[in-house]
């Protein structure tokens, strides 16, 4: 590896001026910068990230905090992870990315040890046992999800709640009056995960705004589970003729059920899902989707960040507004017999 010294000597300055270009900490004249620089491009020099990170206090590193749960779409997780990651390298930072189900003691750990220079965290609950720990530590800090109380908080995330209200009114527009929800998992329900009672909290509302009938069952994904939520739906409410999908893993095994039972999509049964684009173009009828705006969530959590770094940034929350695209699985509502 080249050496700061071999710098120096090929850039014909001292260790020190090499030093002072690298930290920004004294004043070079424009000249011998450009020559140590031109030096460090030329040799391939590459400082020392702990030396650095000793120099200067600052790791140059972003902790992410992702908890990978089974009852997750680990895909969608993953895609925000890499555009956090992305974001990051433009802004010159690493991304140190944390998957394990530690909570608070993840934020502990981090804050106490130096290994970042601040945190992302995702998979919010609205009573996320993380947040008093945030709000205790000067560590600056951002979230991609929304909690019940953003006092003090940075949050970035999409509008799931006006999501969920989009998605009613798309169909409500169609004549449907009987719309059924296909939701998370249970567990994640249970948890007061924020994403997933937000969107439920705007189907209720626009639902009831509209006078629509709307019934909620959460699934756990794959094909047996699909049929039994669907079974159950169609006995609690013959009538139902559109369907919002909130469960990316339940959107195959739902259309393939529908075609064993003949009904059609969009003619019998509309359906609108809330999903990366992906899954809706990839899916065996075009869907008609609200987004996950994967790459803008994470771009915005990292600018809100390095912001705070920079001594720019304020708490704030962020809310990107939701897009329906219209593709072949929505239509008018069948007549009724």
């Amino acid at each position: 590896m080249v050496t700061l010294a071999e710098v120096a000597q090929h850039a014909g300055v001292s260790a020190s001026t090499v030093s002072y270009v690298l930290s920004g900490k004294r004043s070079i004249s424009a000249n011998t910068r450009q020559r140590v620089e031109r030096s460090i491009r030329e040799l391939g020099y590459h400082p020392n990230a702990g030396a650095r990170a000793l120099a200067s206090s600052k790791s140059n590193i972003i902790a992410l905090m992702v908890p990978l749960r089974t009852d997750m779409y680990v895909p969608v997780m993953m895609e925000i992870a890499i555009a956090v990651a992305t974001a990051a390298r433009t802004h010159g930072y690493d991304v140190l990315l944390l998957t394990g189900e530690e909570g608070p003691d993840a934020v502990r750990r981090v804050a106490g040890s130096g290994l970042a220079d601040g945190m992302i965290l995702m998979d919010v609950e609205l009573d996320d046992e993380r947040l008093p720990l945030l709000r205790a530590t000067d560590q600056p800090s951002v979230l991609i999800g929304l909690p019940a109380d953003t006092a003090g908080l940075t949050c970035v995330d999409l509008d799931f709640r006006a999501t969920g209200a989009l998605c009613v009114e798309h169909l409500a527009k169609q004549g449907h009056q009987d719309i059924a929800v296909i939701g998370e998992a249970r567990a994640v329900y249970e948890r007061h995960t924020g994403f997933a009672e937000r969107t439920l909290d705007g189907l209720r509302s626009r639902s009831r705004e509209l006078g629509v009938r709307l019934l909620h069952r959460p699934c756990d994904g794959g094909y047996d589970a699909m049929a039994v939520t669907l079974a159950r739906i169609l006995d609690e409410r013959p009538g139902t003729t559109g369907i919002i999908v909130q469960n990316e893993s339940a959107v195959e095994p739902l259309l393939a059920l529908l075609r064993q039972q003949g009904r059609a999509v969009p003619e019998d049964m509309s359906v609108v899902a809330i999903c990366p684009d992906q899954v809706a173009t990839q899916a065996s009828v075009r869907l008609t989707s609200v987004a996950i705006p994967a790459q803008e969530m994470g771009r915005h959590a990292v600018e809100h960040l390095v912001a705070k770094f920079e001594g720019r940034g304020s708490d704030d929350v962020v809310l990107i507004a939701p897009e329906l695209t219209v593709r072949g699985s929505t239509g008018p509502a069948p007549a009724r017999p």
